[in-house]
């Protein structure tokens, strides 16, 4: 995960500018920076490996595209994680629904062993039965460490509403995992 503070803030304000000012390297430690906490959250938000990379691709595309609109007086984490978020939100709506086989089982029962690869599956299958803003917010606050007031500027909407999202979220990821019917 990328840091988050002053000296950070300072290090993408000085990558963001040089990117401006046409030293296109610079938009490589941008990358190097973000790639990997931003393919978590579109990983974590698609559950699916090769859209969460065509989302983070699609992301830095777009961030190298309209860097010019960044504004330097805020965080540049929170526009980048922003434009994750969105990017992952449009890419569930273009999804196009499936319909289940009936409970069919096409994996072997698990080995005592992948009780924890299990385990996880579980989560990625409840945390998919999640709205994607619900998602959104359980990733950002779970899987990446955010506090209330980062995912409310991600996510662009009052604290009070990511905090009331959180728990509806929890409450149904609780319910989802206590019955694994659902």
């Amino acid at each position: 995960m990328t840091t988050r503070g002053a000296a950070a803030d300072e290090l993408d304000r000085a990558a963001v500018g040089r990117c401006l000012t046409g030293q296109g390297d610079a938009f490589g430690d941008i990358v190097e920076r973000y790639h990997r906490p931003l393919f978590n959250v579109a990983l974590r938000m698609l559950h699916h490996l090769q859209d969460a990379e065509d989302a983070t691709q699609t992301v830095f595309l777009n961030a190298f595209l309209r860097l010019g609109t960044y504004d330097p007086k805020y965080r540049f984490f929170s526009w980048i994680y922003r434009m994750t978020v969105n990017e992952c939100l449009n890419a569930l709506k273009r999804r196009k629904t499936t319909v289940p086989l009936d409970g069919l089982t096409l994996r072997a029962p698990a080995a005592p062993f992948d009780r924890t690869v299990e385990a996880a599956d579980r989560v990625g299958h409840a945390l998919m039965g999640l709205t994607p803003d619900d998602r959104a917010v359980v990733v950002l606050q779970h899987f990446v460490s955010f506090s209330y007031q980062e995912i409310a500027d991600v996510m662009e909407i009052p604290v009070q509403t990511v905090k009331s999202r959180l728990f509806t979220a929890r409450e149904r990821l609780r319910d989802a995992l206590r019955d694994p019917e659902r």
